[in-house]
């Protein structure tokens, strides 16, 4: 029986074991740059936290869960300022950090544009605007149905089998090949809108939407989102042979400008304050939109700690906490009620899934520690 993944684990051992910084010259994977514009940085107010997690059987120090979760940068934001930031010797601020699956929640907030701005709507078929899925297990499910990775199609995300699907669309990142000839291959399973498979060949199919909805690759589509956030450095996001993004997991950016994405799904607005994203929009991304869906719904394998909604993972049924989610800890999350945002990153093992389980269940239970912590706007 083939082990699940866990959430967020689209990349793989290989991929989401990549710690940039230099990311334009990691042997065996094309990236292109997303630019920043000369943008602000976010102001800084540090203050000590005294936290204690409780999880895995003991309480632990800050530095204790950091520890214990192979934290390679921390990042805590109050009231829009930075009150704790931390990296692991030998990164910092100008350090790119591969976010894995977190690239699907900067996904969300591109198709939340897309759909803001009318050329893209969700019950859009999936086919109606990539006529070459047609006979595939897309010639049916819409866009509604992949951005909830409720599509139906005959999909196992398991990158512990090397010769698995989900192993062979990450290859096409890393040989040259066509991940979107592999798409075309994908059948059907059950009706769409009946059950969740986490699934990064819906994001994937997603982002092919995207771009032909608005006319912009990923990394021009995020260029832009970049320019309105005022994010301070370039990021990169892989390209296969053909140059589609791996917009289910290839994005790296600094932990400052992960921040930016997580205050995003506050409530739609940068941190001075500028509307990027419709309210209803970042409303429903943080919010199950099934049963089956919601908190402490998904398979255990996956996590127990979180639901899904739009390409983002809600922390509760009420649409108040809500976490980007990548392999081996990346996490970008938020309180909506508060503002406040956590961003982890991190490296711990991946081949060991009992060890991966109990490190995201533990990095799950820290970051709702330090959130409880942090004061209202």
């Amino acid at each position: 029986m083939p082990t699940a993944s866990p959430a967020g684990s689209a990349e793989g051992s290989r991929l989401s074991s990549l710690r940039f910084t230099d990311p334009q010259h990691e042997p065996g994977w094309r990236h292109v740059v997303v630019p920043a514009p000369s943008g602000r940085e976010l102001p800084a107010a540090p203050r000590p936290l005294s936290v204690e997690v409780a999880g895995a059987g003991r309480m632990h120090s800050l530095e204790e869960w950091q520890a214990a979760t192979s934290t390679t940068s921390l990042l805590v934001l109050e009231q829009d300022r930075i009150v704790h930031e931390s990296y692991a010797d030998g990164l910092g601020r100008d350090t790119l950090f591969l976010g894995a699956s977190m690239t699907k929640s900067v996904l969300a907030h591109l198709v939340g544009r897309a759909v803001t701005d009318g050329v893209l709507h969700l019950d859009d078929p999936v086919t109606s605007h990539v006529p070459e899925l047609g006979g595939s297990g897309y010639d049916g499910p819409t866009v509604q149905d992949v951005l909830t990775m409720t599509s139906g199609v005959d999909w196992v995300e398991d990158h512990r089998d090397p010769a698995g699907p989900a192993s062979r669309l990450l290859a096409a990142f890393g040989d040259g090949g066509d991940s979107r000839a592999l798409l075309r291959t994908i059948g059907p399973d059950v009706a769409p809108g009946r059950r969740w498979v986490y699934n990064t060949a819906d994001s994937q199919v997603l982002d092919w939407v995207r771009e032909r909805a608005t006319g912009r690759s990923y990394a021009d589509d995020a260029a832009l989102l970049w320019h309105d956030l005022g994010c301070t450095h370039d990021a990169v996001v892989a390209v296969d042979g053909h140059g589609a993004a791996l917009a289910g997991g290839g994005l790296a950016a600094t932990s400052r400008d992960w921040a930016r994405i997580a205050l995003l799904a506050v409530d739609g607005t940068t941190h001075d304050g500028t509307r990027v994203l419709d309210v209803g929009w970042v409303d429903a991304a943080a919010r199950a939109a099934y049963a089956f869906t919601a908190t402490g719904r998904l398979p255990s394998s996956i996590t127990t700690h979180a639901g899904f909604g739009l390409h983002w993972w809600p922390l509760d049924d009420d649409g108040a906490r809500v976490t980007a989610d990548g392999s081996r800890g990346q996490f970008a999350a938020a309180d909506r009620s508060t503002g406040a945002v956590v961003v982890k990153t991190s490296l711990w093992p991946y081949d060991d899934a009992l060890a991966d389980r109990q490190a995201r269940d533990l990095s799950y239970l820290g970051i709702h520690t330090l959130l409880d912590q942090l004061t209202p706007q």
